[in-house]
């Protein structure tokens, strides 16, 4: 199966980020893929209120993808942010949410279980929680689907493999930092390896590469996209930029790893859903 990992730098406005979907799919389906993923806040990017632009599965932007989806016969994974149900000290709050919709409607969505509560960013003042791990199948093929901070709970990863994932979608928008690129690209590799996946990460790209101020301590994105094999070999990786990666996912390849390293099947340790 052929797949797509579009890097892209959102914009404040959900209308504007809807064109990107648009652009970006269609490049996609014309590089021959079946799925393309987003990144995290495709809808709208952390450099806005996430409360402000929430909207419910149903409203007019993921309505705006599924048309993309539809038109396109693509099926598409994109983060947006949809209402959450409790606020936090008087203050409004959404979740971070991934939407999976294809030609029949939506297929799937997963909201964000792990919240980036680290180097001073609390996510939870604006975000709230998930309460459940998700996959979804595409092709005869079972995805599972995680979030940016996420990459670093191999237990979400390997719970997903067990449940019959193959590939792990990824969505980010990476907080830059020293040695943050490098931390990204080691995380991502090592899922693969927890997990015998394919992991393909798809993050926002560097505001920085198309003109846009970069706040230090916002996580809006640095690149580097990256799709890795079930044995940690990186098979494609972006730059900063926003880009369009291509790979082909082969379910054989999957089992071959897990048939060579049978980290799944050996472990002593019960890895249970929340």
């Amino acid at each position: 199966m052929r797949i797509a990992v579009s890097q892209v730098v959102s914009g404040v406005a959900p209308g504007g980020n809807l064109d990107l979907i648009r652009d970006c799919t269609r490049r996609a389906k014309d590089a021959g893929a079946e799925l393309v993923v987003f990144p995290e806040a495709t809808m709208a990017s952390f450099a806005t209120r996430s409360a402000e632009v929430a909207e419910p599965l149903d409203g007019e932007w993921a309505n705006g993808v599924l048309t993309v989806a539809r038109e396109l016969e693509m099926t598409i994974v994109a983060g947006m942010f949809t209402p959450a149900r409790e606020a936090a000290g008087g203050r409004p709050r959404a979740r971070n949410t991934l939407l999976v919709a294809d030609a029949s409607g939506v297929v799937a969505h997963y909201d964000k279980m792990h919240l980036f509560e680290a180097w001073g960013f609390e996510e939870s003042r604006h975000i709230e929680a998930g309460d459940r791990p998700v996959t979804f199948t595409c092709g005869g093929i079972t995805f599972g689907l995680a979030t940016c901070y996420e990459v670093r709970f191999p237990e979400l990863f390997k719970y997903l493999a067990l449940a019959g994932a193959q590939v792990v979608l990824v969505a980010a928008s990476w907080m830059r930092g020293e040695r943050k690129i490098d931390q990204w690209r080691a995380l991502t590799v090592a899922r693969a390896l927890d997990s015998t996946c394919y992991i393909v990460a798809a993050g926002q790209g560097d505001p920085a590469t198309v003109g846009l101020t970069v706040k230090p301590d916002s996580p809006t994105g640095v690149g580097h996209s990256v799709v890795v094999s079930p044995l940690g070999d990186i098979l494609a990786e972006a730059d900063a930029a926003p880009a369009l990666l291509i790979a082909d996912l082969d379910p054989a390849v999957v089992a071959d790893a897990r048939a060579r390293l049978p980290v799944l099947a050996t472990s002593r340790f019960t890895i249970a859903a929340p």
